[in-house]
């Protein structure tokens, strides 16, 4: 007796199509596994038995299961649902052609519950490339299977369903996408009092997609702002949404805001790992940057990150991607996040502050803000200061106008699609070239960003930060050319460059918001 099933193994962010060959024979029970599997699709020998004879199956006797291809290691406990539909058929539990248009994953559990498996989208996406008409998947995955067109998705609580539905006994009930609504912005600047220079930075930080540094004394409202910086973002639609999806789904992360449309925003502690934070380990899977993809990455505490670890933000930052190599696998992973980073003026975190009180001195404060290269520095756009919020200030404070939020919401998403519109990308993902060819600048503005480059010793990579920040803030004001306003404007943002100067000089300065 012999039956086939199709599914798929993933590796990286692809879910490579497996075949099922099965066949069972009379004699003493054996169950032989071929095929390169891992420790879960070892295991799954008994619990595809005992989900097997609880659902009401004999299947004692030989069988012998082949993984095909070969030479793919499959480590994914999502095996079990396909071997034991193979298995059934080849008992005549159902036709075992009736296995031929239809892709499965799902992990069993010895009552023969189907279980949530991680990366059901991409397995989803492998069997529509494939051509099958359908595919099988836990229920409770079975919302983002859905969204994957081209395919039906059929969502099953147990293999006994399974097996009545192939049989015929049981009509399937076919999941429909299901369109992501505008989610709710319950967190908004609304609730921040004060710092509009920050919520200004934010907000051009948010409709061109610049990274952006926070400096600023501990309690003065970094992380608020930060964690507010998704409800200025538009939803996920689309690819995006797919992509973004897939990642999350593969990574064994909840899907539910992703299906609604919300951006990711992830916030990791500064002791993370180098692959905790890039990605690696078996498999290899996706880090923190990838799960931040289409959304904002927090990194607060910057300078409390180890050397190594933010050093190996440069290429991702750059690239919109990071390549993950192991010594039996290599993957890429989309990374096209916003860096969202905070740190504080100096080690004890109140230099050039209203209440004073620094007891640091010029190497400490030197030392503090080196611990950031330049190459980093240069990848972060924006660079906006903080001041304390005076306690009297937020006493006295009234609530915002709530139709303040929405305004703002929709200018930054008419600024996105102006950009797309007219240059195919947001202005942060311009090239240089790109960005001296289509961001068209006045003789008095040249001459103001030639003077700037010279005074703060600004890097070639830092001159063209300055220009696509000056491209946002020009169309933010509806203008086709960038003056000299607005390239006064992105030059304020450049707070750690000017930092960085006066402690090399050791000149005495002195700390700031340094822009209306």
């Amino acid at each position: 007796m012999f039956a086939k099933a199709h599914s798929s193994c993933v590796v990286g962010l692809d879910a490579v199509p497996i075949q099922i060959e099965l066949t069972h024979r009379t004699g003493e029970h054996k169950f032989t596994l071929l095929g390169l599997g891992g420790a879960a699709v070892k295991e799954s020998r008994e619990r595809i038995v005992a989900a097997l004879e609880y659902s009401g199956f004999d299947v004692r006797g030989e069988i012998l299961v082949n993984l095909a291809p070969a030479e793919i290691r499959k480590e994914s406990a999502g095996f079990d649902l396909p071997i034991a539909a193979a298995l059934a058929g080849a008992r005549g539990a159902f036709p075992a052609e009736r296995l031929g248009d239809v892709a499965m994953c799902g992990e069993l559990s010895l009552t023969g519950e189907i279980k949530e498996t991680p990366g059901v989208t991409a397995h989803t996406l492998a069997a529509a490339q494939q051509g099958l008409g359908t595919i099988m998947v836990p229920e409770r995955s079975s919302a983002e299977a859905a969204v994957v067109s081209g395919i039906q998705v059929i969502g099953v609580r147990s293999l006994s369903q399974v097996i009545h539905i192939l049989a015929g006994r049981e009509q399937p009930e076919f999941v429909t996408p299901v369109a992501p609504v505008s989610h709710s912005r319950t967190a908004t600047f609304n609730d921040v009092i004060g710092q509009l220079a920050a919520k200004r930075a934010l907000t051009i930080a948010a409709a061109g997609g610049h990274n952006l540094l926070m400096i600023g004394p501990p309690g003065c409202g970094k992380s608020m702002l930060a964690e507010r910086m998704a409800s200025l973002l538009p939803s996920l639609r689309g690819d995006e949404l797919l992509e973004v999806l897939r990642i999350h789904s593969i990574a064994g992360q909840p899907t539910e805001r992703i299906l609604a449309g919300v951006r990711p925003f992830r916030a990791p502690h500064y002791v993370i790992s180098d692959a905790g934070l890039v990605g690696g380990g078996l498999g290899p899977r996706p880090g923190e940057i990838s799960l931040a993809h289409r959304g904002v990455l927090f990194l607060d505490e910057f300078p409390e990150f180890r050397r190594a670890t933010v050093e190996s933000l440069r290429s991702p930052l750059e690239a919109g991607s990071v390549q993950v190599s192991r010594a039996r696998s290599s993957a890429i992973f989309p990374s096209r996040f916003q860096l969202i980073a905070a740190m504080n003026p100096c080690p004890c975190g109140r230099f050039g502050t209203k209440a004073g009180g620094c007891r640091c001195s010029h190497n400490a404060i030197r030392d503090y803000v080196a611990k950031l290269s330049q190459p980093i520095l240069d990848r972060i756009d924006i660079h906006v200061e903080l001041e304390s919020v005076d306690v009297a200030d937020l006493v006295r404070a009234a609530p915002n106008r709530r139709e303040s939020v929405d305004d703002r919401v929709a200018r930054v998403a008419e600024v996105r699609q102006r950009q797309y519109a007219r240059d195919g990308r947001l202005a942060s993902e311009l090239s240089d070239a790109e960005i001296r060819e289509k961001a068209p600048i006045t003789d008095g503005a040249k001459m103001l960003l030639s003077e700037a480059v010279r005074r703060l010793g600004m890097s070639a990579r830092g001159y063209v930060r300055v220009l696509r920040v000056a491209r946002t803030i020009a169309d933010l004001a509806e203008i086709d050319e960038i003056n000299e306003d607005v390239v006064a404007e992105a030059i304020s943002y450049r707070s750690l460059d000017r930092l960085s100067t006066l402690l090399q000089t050791g000149r005495p300065f002195g700390y700031g918001v340094s822009h209306a």
